[in-house]
């Protein structure tokens, strides 16, 4: 069996490797997919697509359609959803993804310290799954091919 993996979460660390590497390390059958990583992209897809917009809210709305239509059709396709709440920076899409993943009925696992237990109690108590490190979240995949 194989499981393809949508890690959403922030895209300014290097999160989505370590979880990549530790799960290569353990020969996990799993390939892994996630939002746009290259913010800039992300960010002027919706001109790269549709052409100059009039301003910065028309390019932030086409832009957002296509990150909408490309997080969707990825999340769906995948087996299970890790969704990290990092330190550093802000959560709106980590969030959504999260809800998005629960919306679509998807398995999900979330990852955040105790620190943000508080505010994430909700969410955290319809995750499958939450963990406070990569490290747990790996292992709870690992689990899944015993």
């Amino acid at each position: 069996m194989r499981l393809t993996v949508y890690l959403a979460g922030e895209i300014h660390t290097t999160w989505r490797e370590e979880v990549k590497q530790k799960v290569a390390s353990l020969n996990l059958p799993i390939d892994f997919v996630g939002p746009m990583e290259d913010h800039s992209r992300s960010d002027n897809i919706g001109e790269e697509i549709l052409g100059k917009q009039p301003d910065a809210i028309f390019k932030d709305a086409a832009a957002s359609s296509f990150n909408n239509l490309r997080t969707e059709l990825l999340m769906k396709k995948a087996d299970l959803v890790i969704a990290l709440f990092g330190e550093q920076y802000k959560q709106w899409n980590t969030a959504m993804d999260a809800s998005a993943a629960i919306a679509f009925n998807k398995p999900l696992i979330l990852i955040r310290s105790t620190q943000h237990h508080h505010p994430l109690k909700e969410l955290s108590r319809k995750a499958h799954a939450t963990v406070e490190s990569v490290d747990q979240a790996v292992k709870a995949l690992h689990y899944i091919f015993e």
